[in-house]
């Protein structure tokens, strides 16, 4: 890569007061709008290299927290370092570690792309060779040669997000922020953003947003989800597809008469969902409070009853169930890792 911006290279020593090993560290971060606490003392970091992957449902405070990294909000207690410098005494200086790709991308629609990222350039302070080697890594990065001479507002959805990505990167950070990358996107669309972001993971630390888990399986190298400003699970995809696997629900499908008001004397359920009724059968789906395998216990319910047992196994959690799991926002409190 070429030389950083002399806007960072002017910046005090880096990791003068974090990990040497970590880009960003968030530590008991809270910020509210009134009444509304939208990020609950948080506490999190990302690892230099990494590629996060930062899920949640809308309203989750997914984007409250990425602009208070990037400075846009100043947190009301907690403290954010960027590369070992705290963001808000050095504001200027942590500002240009990053690159910042905010959900609703800001683009000039009656400018071509080309005086876009001239405009972001002077913006950054690029002059000479420097702007000039910098916007020709960034187009070619981003792979927007074909609309390089075109008018913003004539380019596709995907374009101008390759258009805003470019103007994030042309400082050449270190750190790169997206917010809803894919957001608005078609299906054929997301697939070359996606291969563009796991490309650019490969040469600096990425911290993505997003509530579509497929974004994030295949490029991140680990997940944080959030749910009402807390965060609610943390890990690897793999971790956290384990988890899920570990966390089963029994399948019940009978035919008989008293089967529900039989389930709710059952002290070790925890609920159940009833899938409408098939030529006389019920489907139930049944969560526990133990770990103790329940089905021979249904069993003999369903022998006792005279019930017609039709389906009777364990059923695995998804990924994507483990995530609405935990993002339910009928939930009244934070589910505990």
């Amino acid at each position: 890569m070429t030389t950083k911006t002399s806007e960072a290279t002017q910046a005090p020593e880096k990791n003068g007061g974090g990990s040497k090993n970590l880009a960003m560290e968030i530590m008991g971060v809270t910020k509210q709008f009134g009444s509304n606490v939208a990020v609950n003392n948080v506490t999190f970091d990302v690892r230099r290299g990494e590629v996060l992957g930062f899920l949640g449902p809308n309203g989750s405070g997914k984007s409250t927290t990425m602009r208070l990294i990037t400075s846009f909000y100043t947190p009301d207690s907690g403290e954010i370092l960027i590369e070992g410098l705290d963001n808000q005494q050095y504001d200027k200086e942590t500002r240009a570690m990053i690159g910042y790709l905010p959900e609703n991308n800001p683009l000039y629609g009656d400018l071509l792309v080309k005086e876009y990222l001239n405009y972001v350039a002077d913006l950054r302070g690029l002059t000479g060779a420097v702007r000039r080697e910098n916007i020709s890594v960034a187009v070619d990065e981003t792979g927007i040669q074909e609309v390089f001479y075109k008018p913003v507002s004539t380019c596709s959805k995907g374009y101008r997000q390759r258009t805003g990505l470019a103007g994030a990167i042309l400082h050449q950070p270190d750190i790169l922020i997206m917010d809803e990358p894919t957001e608005g996107l078609d299906p054929n669309q997301r697939v070359p953003i996606r291969e563009l972001i796991r490309k650019m993971g490969e040469e600096r630390t990425v911290m993505l947003s997003t509530h579509v888990l497929p974004e994030v399986e295949e490029v991140c190298d680990r997940l944080i989800i959030i749910r009402r400003g807390n965060i609610v699970a943390e890990g690897t995809p793999n971790e956290l597809r384990d988890r899920a696997m570990s966390q089963s629900h029994v399948i019940l499908e009978v035919e008989g008469q008293g089967v529900e008001k039989a389930l709710d004397a059952m002290d070790f359920i925890e609920s159940y969902e009833v899938d409408p009724s098939t030529n006389g059968r019920r489907r139930y789906k049944i969560s526990v409070a133990t770990d103790i395998d329940i089905r021979p216990e249904l069993y003999k319910l369903a022998k006792n009853n005279d019930w017609m047992l039709w389906e009777l196994h364990h059923e695995a959690l998804s990924l994507g169930e483990l995530f609405r799991t935990l993002t339910d926002e009928s939930m009244d409190t934070p589910v505990a890792e």
